[in-house]
C-alpha cells in the first residue's frame, strides 16, 4: 500500500535554547523531516535566539520504528486517535521535548512543558487515516503486533 501524508512539525525555540539542539530535538525523531529555522527578529549573535524549527516530511517510517522499540504501540495508537479530526483527515499530537532530544517518544498530555513541546500534524491523504494509524502503530496483544503490515 502506498501510503500519502503530510507532516508539519513545530518546536519553539526558548531563549535559553541552543537553535541547533532544538534541530537535533527534530532530527531524532523525524531523520527525513526538511528543516527550516524561523528566528525571532532580532538576531543573536550566540545562538540563543527565540524563534520556532519547523520541519516537514511526507514519512513517519522512523518514528514508527521507535514506537516499536520502545513497546510503546498501544499508547502511540491510543495519543494519535485521540488526535484525529476525522473530517479533515489530521492527525495532531504533542511530544515532549527534552525525551526527543535523547531520541525517545514520550507523549505530552495536559498542559505544555517549560520549554514547550514538539507539535506534530498529519494530514493524511491516502488511505483513510485510521487505516495510517494503525499501520504505524499497530495492535498488539502481549506487546507483540498482532497484524505488521511494516
Amino acid at each position: 500500500m502506498i501510503y500519502s501524508v503530510d507532516a508539519t512539525i513545530e518546536v519553539a525555540v526558548q531563549p535559553t535554547e541552543v537553535t541547533d539542539r532544538v534541530v537535533d530535538v527534530v532530527r531524532n525523531l523525524f531523520p527525513d523531516a526538511t528543516v527550516e529555522k524561523r528566528p525571532a527578529p532580532s538576531d543573536a549573535a550566540d545562538g540563543r535566539d527565540p524563534g520556532e524549527i519547523v520541519a516537514t516530511t511526507h514519512s513517519l517510517e522512523h518514528l514508527s520504528e521507535l514506537f516499536d522499540q520502545q513497546a510503546i504501540l498501544d499508547t502511540a495508537r491510543s495519543a494519535m486517535l485521540d488526535g484525529l479530526d476525522s473530517e479533515t483527515g489530521t492527525v495532531e499530537f504533542r511530544l515532549k521535548k527534552q525525551a526527543a532530544f535523547e531520541g525517545v517518544v514520550n507523549f505530552a498530555v495536559g498542559s505544555p512543558d517549560e520549554l514547550g513541546d514538539v507539535r506534530v500534524a498529519v494530514t493524511v491523504d491516502e488511505p483513510d487515516p485510521e487505516t495510517y494509524i494503525r499501520y504505524l502503530a499497530p495492535p498488539t496483544e502481549e506487546g507483540v503486533p498482532i497484524e505488521d503490515d511494516r
